[in-house]
């Protein structure tokens, strides 16, 4: 299948690996409109296309960071229209429910900030690669918001729902280095040595049983899928309804205030 047409994911090709690079350099690969609803319609491609037998999913290295969250400008002026969160919100849960049902593994290779929704699309990936200095955090809280695009399913499900409420209402955020010591992350490595290690798992997935790896992945991911529709819709009208919030209008003032000074 060709992939060529995508304006916001740099994709490559080689042996039945496809490794999808989030890329919009100018925000530090942040994920606009236009990634937004790009991600949803690969899953689907990717889904038909039996050439593909492992997906790697990374930051494009011009921008810096794997993603460093959301747009917000994009976001907040779109919350405030009932008709434009509604496609917010079923984007935002095509892209995490076609990620987690997509037949093929899908490894994460962190190589840089992963804020927010750029955490969650790392964290519902199969096997996270980390560099160990860069940043995984949801901060949503911090600009007035519930965190909802998959990180309140998320997080719980690797470190406990304690330790999660913990880096969910305060935002903090940890390196690779600590993301693997709480099994947030699989790996934490030397950023060098980063995309060596999570090409070789993924020429290593490759290369073995298709149907048992798929329908291993598909197996575990019943309790995740679960959660996924059980919870995904609500989290994100609750983020939207946040959106709407004085503490969010301020912490909207006060970003755009830094982006102009």
């Amino acid at each position: 299948m060709e992939y060529a047409h995508y304006t916001r994911l740099k994709i490559r090709q080689d042996d039945g690996v496809l490794t999808v690079a989030l890329s919009h350099p100018a925000r530090r690969n942040a994920m606009d409109e236009a990634m937004h609803r790009e991600l949803p319609a690969l899953w689907r491609q990717v889904s038909a296309d039996r050439a593909v037998r492992v997906v790697v999913i990374t930051g494009d290295p011009e921008g810096g960071a794997f993603c460093a969250g959301g747009d917000l400008k994009w976001v907040s002026g779109a919350a405030q229209s009932g008709e434009a969160y509604e496609e917010i919100l079923r984007d935002g849960v095509d892209i995490v429910r076609g990620m987690a049902q997509l037949p093929q593994p899908v490894i994460a290779m962190v190589n840089g900030a992963a804020i927010g929704v750029g955490a969650s699309i790392a964290l519902f990936a199969d096997i996270v690669y980390a560099d160990e200095a860069a940043t995984i955090a949801d901060p949503h809280v911090s600009i007035g918001v519930v965190a909802g695009d998959g990180g309140a399913i998320i997080w719980p499900l690797l470190v406990g729902p304690n330790r999660a409420k913990e880096f969910l209402m305060t935002g903090d955020p940890v390196t690779g280095a600590q993301a693997e010591r709480i099994g947030l992350v699989n790996h934490a490595l030397p950023k060098a040595e980063l995309e060596a290690a999570a090409q070789a798992m993924a020429r290593r997935l490759a290369s073995g049983p298709r149907l048992a790896i798929e329908l291993t992945k598909r197996s575990v991911n019943i309790q995740v899928n679960t959660l996924v529709n059980h919870m995904l819709h609500a989290s994100l009208a609750l983020e939207g309804m946040t959106f709407r919030t004085e503490d969010h209008r301020a912490a909207v003032q006060a970003f755009l205030s830094r982006a102009k000074s």
